[in-house]
């Protein structure tokens, strides 16, 4: 261990004023020992708005679950953005997101990104996984929410031929539609594994209201595991439905419906006045708004902000708040104590804010 030190000690004489790591990183682009990365191997267009975007991690990723999600940080005009993004390929294989073009983010990564390019990463996260038993599947999806999903049929389907699951999937169009023909392909290839698309384009809405759909496109649904990720309405329309069937009649076995949301409800801020925001560590001072998240403000000024599901959900943003009040964009309730762990990701500043970062 001796040695050790005093070796890494002689190679910071050398390299000065760069780190040993510094000069590494000139020969291998995901070598960091500050900051996890990952560099672009493929990019796939998946519609005229999509891309799949593989890369290869550096040392300290941690392999994910079919169904995570992770991080994923790009620079633009030399400021550092953080957004959350699906894994959308097989569990024990590199790690590949797939992005629709809606922000600056996201409309980046579609447009520009290419083999050779480095990501800025985050270890994967999140409980929307598969089933430790086998059984029975119902994938609902609506949108860019078969991302994570696709990770599950990837990783399940082609290994594991018995398997039974069942994929419905709304898109305005098949144009629209992700990963049309990779899901045609393993339906043609795996018997027990049944696709589904609807067209609201062309058939309208798929309507939740009541079980009828769902008795014609899936009849045994209520005995299925069921995983249902896409837009909030979607998402409320099916979360209404098994609490309607399982108000129906108490007495009948629970139907299991496991949900991801991409987003939540944020309006208590709207037309509210802002204030100066502080971030204390980083030296950096910031004009906000009443309505935008802090977590978006820090971001949007270089500050490495933690975060995860940026809905209010996961407590991964939070940090203590040094001075001011902060509003609640959920609920529209202003409050704040000096050493408040406050969320940033459903927080706005309702006066000057200083935060502990």
């Amino acid at each position: 261990m001796i040695r050790l030190r005093k070796l890494a000690r002689a190679a910071s004489l050398l390299t000065t004023p760069l780190a040993p790591e510094d000069i590494l990183s000139l020969f291998n682009p995901v070598f960091s020992a500050r900051q996890l990365r990952g560099v672009v191997t493929r990019v796939v267009p998946e519609t005229a708005d999509s891309a799949t975007i593989f890369f290869h991690p550096g040392r300290g990723w941690q392999a994910h679950r079919a169904g995570q999600w992770a991080r994923i940080g790009v620079e633009l005009d030399g400021v550092r953005h953080w957004r959350s993004y699906s894994l959308s390929a097989p569990a024990g294989e590199d790690p590949a997101i797939t992005v629709t073009d809606m922000g600056a983010v996201s409309g980046t990564l579609v447009r520009t990104t290419k083999p050779g390019d480095v990501l800025f990463l985050a270890p994967p996260q999140g409980d929307f996984v598969l089933p430790e038993h086998p059984r029975p599947l119902l994938m609902l999806t609506a949108g860019s929410g078969i991302t994570p999903v696709m990770s599950m049929i990837r990783t399940l389907v082609p290994h594991r031929p018995d398997a039974d699951v069942v994929l419905i999937h709304t898109a305005r169009t098949a144009a629209d539609a992700i990963f049309l023909e990779e899901l045609a392909e393993l339906a043609d290839q795996f018997p027990n594994f049944k696709v589904t698309h609807w067209f609201s384009g062309e058939h309208g809405r798929l309507d939740f209201g009541a079980a009828d759909a769902l008795d014609r496109l899936c009849p045994d649904w209520r005995s299925r595991a069921a995983y249902a990720c896409g837009p909030g309405t979607f998402l409320d329309d099916a979360e209404a439905l098994w609490e309607a069937e399982a108000a129906a009649d108490p007495d009948a076995p629970a139907a299991n419906l496991t949900i991801e949301r991409f987003n939540t409800s944020l309006a208590g801020g709207e037309g509210q006045a802002g204030g100066l925001v502080t971030f204390e560590a980083s030296d950096r001072e910031v004009e906000a708004d009443g309505d935008t998240p802090l977590l978006d403000v820090g971001e949007d000024a270089g500050v490495l902000m933690p975060s995860g599901c940026r809905m209010g959900i996961c407590h991964s943003c939070l940090i203590p708040l040094r001075a001011g009040q902060i509003r609640d964009l959920r609920t529209g309730e202003v409050h704040g104590e000096p050493g408040q762990l406050i969320q940033t990701c459903v927080s706005a500043a309702a006066g000057p804010v200083n935060l502990d970062l």
